[in-house]
């Protein structure tokens, strides 16, 4: 690597080495205030292709990750056609190939169709699949889960899950909180989320698959994951950065707000951010979930759940976690990189080169992805991407 005086950040410990990755670059023009760190990896981000190339395209996708800092990102599988058997998934990774500017990992379906009836084909997708997983949709019945879980690990593969038990949805769509009940709204209520992930850390313990909890963003979740992690059980989670931001007091009326998992509680979040500080959360995902301008202007009730994340979650966390105290830059770079890294075996294969000091503004025109709905939108932050680089070369 060239001399530079920009300050290399890998981390907590020396676990990430990126001299291997920064050797033959020129470096010498990087500005002194700038800091190079690992290109971050998103465990849950949604490229809507094949099917929704509308919302966004894996070309789209993994442009407006790599804007992030982003080098490896990992597909949910609600597509179509599902990736739910070798013929299906040959689809997206013929377009994977094709498109991608950096590393896109997808998913595999746990069921056909995402429909909870029957295994999808774990064993001819293994090869092929970072790991498992309904998202979307949580897995109703505990004996197909149970199935999925001995299946995967016979694989070697992790079971990543969605945790919602629909009986207890009722037509919600926000939190079931204060601002619920305020505005009018039917509410999700938490007991949806964590009653899942309890009965998935049994079977997780009894059948000794790994698993990986997806955005969770309730303080009995974190709660629960605490104590199976003590026990013993082979569990990981993820949150979001607008849970570890935002609750339900930020709401507003319009369908940038709305997601799923919703915002929930102040106290919620409050369990989640000490969920970070004491490692029962291992990593911070996106959950990227782009929709077309109509489809997310229908307000609270009507639009679509999911916004958009991935363009700008590194400067939103820096600037509202690394900036206020509550966590250190290495300790993000952790959260963003070594443990996806580790839990997920994907090895460090970026950098991106940041300006801190920098303000910027988040707005549609700066976005890369088709989608551009966010609670954060016209915002300002610190950090400005200056350049990512994957597969030696210059992506962003």
């Amino acid at each position: 690597m060239s001399n530079t005086s920009a300050k290399i950040i890998t981390g907590s410990d020396e676990s990430i080495d990126l001299s291997s990755l920064l050797s033959g670059f020129s470096l010498e023009n990087v500005d002194e205030h700038c800091v190079i760190l690992p290109g971050f990896i998103d465990v849950h981000v949604h490229f809507r292709e094949p099917g929704f190339s509308y919302k966004e395209t894996i070309e789209t996708g993994s442009k407006a990750a790599a804007h992030g800092g982003y080098t490896s990102v990992l597909t949910m599988p609600n597509l179509n056609p599902v990736p739910d058997s070798v013929e299906h998934l040959k689809e997206q990774l013929d377009i994977i190939k094709k498109d991608a500017v950096i590393n896109v990992l997808p998913y595999g379906a746990i069921t056909v169709g995402e429909k909870g009836e029957e295994l999808a084909d774990l064993d001819g997708m293994a090869k092929d699949v970072i790991a498992f997983s309904d998202d979307g949709r949580g897995v109703q019945e505990e004996e197909m889960m149970r199935q999925a879980m001995i299946k995967a690990k016979s694989l070697g593969k992790m079971i990543v899950a969605h945790c919602e038990v629909n009986s207890l949805l009722k037509g919600g769509y926000i939190h079931d909180g204060v601002y619920a009940k305020e505005h009018g709204h039917r509410g999700i209520c938490s007991a949806s989320e964590y009653e899942q992930i309890a009965r998935d850390v049994r079977l997780s313990k009894e059948t000794g698959c790994a698993y990986h909890v997806c955005h969770i963003s309730t303080k009995e979740s974190v709660d629960i994951i605490r104590k199976a992690k003590a026990e013993g059980v082979n569990v990981t989670c993820e949150t979001a950065p607008h849970y570890l931001i935002l609750d339900e007091n930020d709401l507003q009326e319009h369908g940038y707000w709305k997601m799923n998992p919703p915002l929930r509680s102040k106290e919620d979040k409050e369990a989640l951010i000490q969920g970070i500080l004491d490692g029962t959360i291992d990593c911070i995902a996106t959950d990227h979930a782009p929709h077309s301008e109509e489809e997310k202007s229908r307000g609270l009730e009507k639009s679509p759940f999911g916004i958009v994340g991935i363009e700008y979650a590194f400067p939103l966390l820096y600037t509202h976690l690394v900036k206020k105290g509550i966590i250190t830059l290495e300790k993000l770079i952790d959260l963003l990189v070594k443990n996806p890294s580790k839990r997920f075996n994907i090895p460090v294969n970026g950098f991106s080169i940041w300006n801190l000091d920098e303000e910027v503004e988040i707005t549609k025109e700066s976005m890369l992805s088709k989608g551009k709905a966010t609670p954060f939108l016209n915002t300002k932050v610190y950090g400005k991407n200056v350049a990512t680089y994957y597969g030696g070369k210059k992506v962003w």
